[in-house]
């Protein structure tokens, strides 16, 4: 029995939702005059109509008395046609076909005693679930979790999973925010994997887009145009509407989007895309209230932010936006120009130097307000205050592998030893170090950037691309590959056998050591800026030298090789913990060191991570 809905539903969520009187349907669709739901039942019974009843505010309400999970729907507006559900839980094909109830109450966690690491703690591993793995699905990633729980990963980072067009998307193209990408599996297989990850230890942090929708499938607009501000422009057009007319329906939908992750799957914690993108007049900010809530349910909130800006991170009751870190790229930015010496785009601004990477290093990030030459401006504020463990530091992720022509890894890019030293120093520096999938074993897979859109808005994204990279002149010679080629998407796949295979190997054991000193020692972990020191010595290193309650540390780092001199650090003898020069990990020349640290020598690129005790020798 089909039946209107009523003042005592009223509270129920969007979407549709189940419950013991059968599924609930609502929606918000202000612009239009009447709705209605085209129920598709399973077991090949006929398809019903269901009208809803149109409340306060714009929304719909109706209840399918006989409707249960599995059910695939459409809503109908009138004199607009037949769409999915904004807040669809999952699609039944495309994100211009059916939604699917679903019954998120019926799955069965096992992860009751989880519960979730320190930030301090967190070493953050960013994937793509449709490249991952050779299937490229939910179910395929769990049986490379136990890989990443022997390495020392304490996060996964998935890279956004909302619903896009076609089959293959970084997911950056999503238009439906509350559906797990059917290409990937079902509901309930991601499921699966968060609770499998939870079980090996690995908080689960999911990227989010609350700055646009992909260009093709988001048909919001036909709900109502209040879901954009046009007042605002981004990179992708409008803004979303947070700050106008009728935007407090538009606030909820985005507010409840991390709370719906956390609750029915079991997320973590989650990062925002592009948060300079965000824009809000309002108060509170848009990005305050979500941080609010997401630790309101004990959750993670990370920031990719170009700004260098040090409210992102301070309280919401003190005028911050309240995230717990951000991406600070700046640490990327220096160390691979140093080592490529490239000048287009953003890399204009950095000078690869090893003083730009001793300041990025005491401060975490290095721009505090200095002029980008790029820009013309002055970018960034100082940072000092902040805790280490608040700001995101990587040598390579999704962004600055695939933003690459031909997605090319830095692995690729710079020298072995090189690579080492640079892998070494991400792991035993103060910050919350980020490893991009594949880094860990130098993958030999590039990570292509890659749609699957329809034939015509594919062949804009094409030229769009080969445009992109006209401009460089070691790319004019040059075949750029097809983002809409199937190609691309499976060459970008990680071939999981190289892990375990001869330099790759070795890559992989230097990695799994940083990491496992990393936890062993609190002191790499600092909760303060007490207690570990940043500096460069006039013959050409740096030092990290971290002091704990017995025992001193320290990374001594040469970022080009063939520079030679004394620690000047005073005291006992040295102790060699690790050396990127070891033949295990893939090195082949003995660093020369003095125990007593007079003389140390570097012939190439590399790193020393060295201990003694207190006192020692004083």
């Amino acid at each position: 029995m089909l039946t209107g809905g009523g003042e005592r539903l009223s509270t129920f969520p969007l979407g549709a939702t189940v419950h013991p009187h059968g599924v609930a349907y609502r929606v918000w669709a202000p612009a239009v005059q009447s709705v209605q739901v085209e129920i598709q039942p399973v077991n090949c019974k006929p398809i019903k109509i269901l009208s809803l009843e149109r409340q306060a505010h714009g929304y719909y309400m109706g209840v399918d008395e006989e409707g249960q999970a599995g059910y695939a729907y459409l809503y109908h507006l009138e004199g607009k046609g037949r769409f999915a559900d904004p807040v669809s839980r999952g699609q039944q094909a495309g994100v211009e076909g059916r939604s699917l109830v679903v019954n998120w109450r019926g799955y069965r966690w096992r992860d009751r005693s989880w519960r979730r690491p320190r930030f301090r703690d967190l070493v953050i591993y960013e994937l793509h679930i449709g490249t991952f793995t050779s299937e490229g699905t939910f179910r395929s990633a769990i049986e490379r979790l136990d890989h990443l729980k022997r390495l020392g990963i304490t996060a996964i980072e998935i890279m956004p999973i909302g619903d896009f067009p076609g089959g293959r998307n970084w997911g950056y193209d999503g238009v439906l925010p509350y559906a797990p990408a059917r290409c990937y599996g079902s509901p309930d297989e991601l499921r699966d994997l968060v609770d499998s990850a939870h079980s090996n230890g690995l908080a689960v942090i999911l990227d989010v887009i609350y700055n646009h929708f992909g260009p093709r499938g988001n048909y919001l607009s036909c709900f109502t145009s209040h879901y954009f501000n046009p007042e605002h422009l981004t990179p992708w057009g409008d803004s979303l509407n947070f700050d106008s007319t009728q935007c407090g329906p538009v606030r909820e939908y985005f507010v409840n989007n991390p709370l719906y992750w956390m609750e029915e799957f079991h997320i973590d914690g989650f990062r925002f895309d592009a948060t300079h993108e965000i824009r809000d007049n309002s108060h509170p900010h848009i990005l305050a209230e979500m941080t609010t809530a997401v630790h309101q349910q004990g959750g993670y909130a990370i920031a990719e932010d170009e700004r260098n800006v040090s409210f992102l991170l301070e309280s919401v009751e003190t005028g911050g936006m309240g995230f717990d870190a951000v991406w600070a790229d700046d640490f990327h930015h220096t160390l691979r120009v140093g080592q490529t010496h490239e000048k287009s785009g953003y890399f204009s601004d950095y000078k690869g130097s090893l003083s730009e990477a001793i300041s990025t290093l005491d401060c975490g990030w290095l721009y505090q307000g200095q002029i980008s030459q790029r820009q013309g401006l002055s970018r960034g504020t100082p940072c000092k205050h902040l805790l280490p463990e608040r700001f995101i530091h990587c040598i390579s992720n999704h962004d600055q592998t695939g933003n690459h022509a031909f997605g090319t890894r830095l692995s690729q890019l710079i020298s072995a030893p090189a690579y080492r030293t640079l892998s070494a120093l991400l792991c035993l520096s103060p910050y919350t170090p980020l490893i991009f999938m594949g880094q860990e074993w130098a993958a030999s897979t590039p990570f292509l950037y890659f749609t699957d859109h329809d034939a015509e808005f594919g062949a804009e994204v094409t030229k769009g691309r080969q445009q992109e990279f006209s401009e460089f002149a070691e790319f004019t010679k040059q075949i750029i590959p097809d983002p809409q080629a199937d190609t691309s998407f499976l060459q970008s796949k990680l071939q999981w056998a190289e892990s375990e295979q001869g330099e790759h190997a070795q890559v992989c054991a230097l990695y799994s050591e940083c990491l496992h000193l990393r936890k062993k020692i609190g002191a790499l972990r600092p909760v303060g800026r007490e207690g570990w020191s940043v500096k460069s010595l006039p013959w050409g290193a740096g030092t990290i030298h971290y002091l704990s309650q017995k025992t001193e540390y320290l990374t001594v780092f040469d970022l080009l090789g063939n520079h030679a001199g004394p620690l000047e650090t005073p005291g006992g003898e040295w102790a060699i913990l690790l050396s990127t020069e070891e033949k295990r990990f893939g090195g082949d020349q003995k660093i020369d060191f003095d125990p007593l640290g007079k003389t140390i020598r570097f012939s190439r690129p590399g790193l020393l991570f060295l201990s003694r005790q207190h006192g020692e020798g004083k």
